[in-house]
């Protein structure tokens, strides 16, 4: 009885164990089928987001390549505006100050003519001055020194580049022109000629205008006989052939649209630009310049548009001022007070991204100091506004000895820079 049971015993537990292998084994079966099917659906649900973000993403890429197209299918047309010297001789600064404040302020001079600084797409000026800081103590000529404040009033007014190689640009040394950098980056006025570094002189000067690049380079013919410290060569970009090969080398390597060249250059006074300026922009022009602003007479130069024949046989626009005189300065020499604000109408065209020099109109205008006030005497007066508002006999229109002086000026800046193109 007792070997009975025991083998009845061992034979339940069998079967009972059995059972139970195989249950597990179920249950093991069915949860992998279950994780097979959850991996499937996840998988699927995966692919479609993966699918639907590609299927965005291509849709967002095609919106981009039409975008794209639709730019490089249409042509560009943009304006650059150019004025002559900003000088600051001790007469301008000192009808700037504001003795009970302690400070300067310059911005009432360009009231006038800010809204044809500001309506160009880009606006360029020379700044014939340092901004070497009030420890150097201000100074006019011939050493200048001008009111940091300066820099903030040209932006205010609508600049937005400045060259700075020019004559006085090392009247102050080498830390003028540091200090001069210096006050220009903090009021975000754009600029070239000068530098701080061999680096800073090899980065080429680069703005996008309206989707057009352009490079801009200055260059000076001396520095008054004040020397560039010889391990700062860099400092100062001066008229030198292989020099300004070298950079517009360096700038046609940023692949730009169009190079636009300052160039401080000629004899002082004189209306007509010499032979040596004229084979400097045949020079500047056969090298792959397209526009060419003059400066340093202090008194207008004319203006011409060429047609360039490049090496390859084809044709380009070249333009060049050769200079557009005093814009802001305190002369009395026959036509130092005559300036112009130049507008270039320029197109980059569709497909092989030509550019054309479209037209090449200006604003006359005349650096005024009246006698008859004990500040703020200074002011740039738009030539065409004030001669119509005389002949208009609006109320606080000019005199009429000034409305004859602005008469005679506008006949002598036409006379000058010659006809408009348009």
């Amino acid at each position: 009885m007792k070997k009975g049971k025991r083998f009845e015993f061992k034979q339940g537990s069998e079967y009972t164990f059995r059972r139970m292998i195989a249950l597990i084994l179920l249950v093991l079966i069915i949860f992998a089928f279950i994780k097979i099917l959850t991996k499937n659906k996840n998988e699927n649900i995966s692919k479609n987001e993966t699918n639907l973000t590609q299927s965005e993403d291509s849709f967002k890429a095609i919106n981009v390549t039409d975008e794209n197209k639709s730019v490089q299918n249409e042509d560009i047309t943009f304006t650059l505006a150019t004025t002559g010297d900003i000088m600051c001789h001790n007469t301008n600064f000192k009808d700037a100050y504001n003795s009970s404040t302690k400070s300067y302020d310059f911005s009432y001079y360009f009231t006038d003519v800010k809204k044809y600084l500001q309506e160009a797409d880009i606006t360029v000026g020379n700044l014939e001055t340092t901004l070497s800081g009030a420890k150097r103590g201000y100074s006019g000529y011939p050493t200048f020194n001008t009111p940091e404040i300066l820099a903030k009033n040209l932006k205010d007014a609508g600049f937005n580049v400045v060259s700075t190689a020019n004559n006085h640009c090392m009247d102050k040394g080498y830390s003028g022109i540091e200090s001069t950098i210096d006050f220009l980056d903090k009021a975000d006025l754009a600029h070239t000629g000068t530098f701080k570094s061999k680096k800073d002189q090899e980065t080429i000067l680069i703005k996008n205008v309206k989707g057009v690049n352009i490079a801009f380079l200055s260059f000076t013919y001396g520095t008054n006989g004040i020397s560039i410290p010889k391990d700062k060569s860099y400092a100062v970009n001066l008229i030198d052939k292989d020099l300004i090969k070298s950079q517009i080398e360096l700038a046609k390597k940023q692949n730009p649209d169009l190079i636009c060249v300052s160039m401080h250059w000629g004899i002082e006074y004189q209306t007509k630009a010499n032979k040596e300026q004229q084979n400097l922009a045949d020079f500047l022009f056969n090298n792959g310049v397209d526009v060419i602003l003059g400066n340093h007479s202090h008194v207008p130069q004319q203006m011409e548009k060429r047609t360039i024949k490049l090496e390859d046989g084809t044709t380009k626009d070249g333009f060049v001022i050769y200079s557009l005189g005093n814009f802001m300065a305190n002369q009395n020499k026959q036509y130092t007070n005559d300036s112009a604000i130049l507008k270039l109408q320029i197109t980059k065209h569709k497909g092989d991204g030509k550019i054309t020099i479209d037209k090449a109109t200006y604003t006359p205008t005349y650096m005024y100091k009246s006698p008859s006030k004990s500040t703020k005497k200074f002011k740039i007066l738009d030539i065409n506004t004030e001669i119509e508002k005389y002949e208009s006999k609006v109320s606080g229109a000019v005199s009429k000895s000034l409305y004859n002086t602005l008469v005679t000026e506008r006949k002598n800046i036409k006379r000058i820079i010659g006809d408009e193109i348009k």
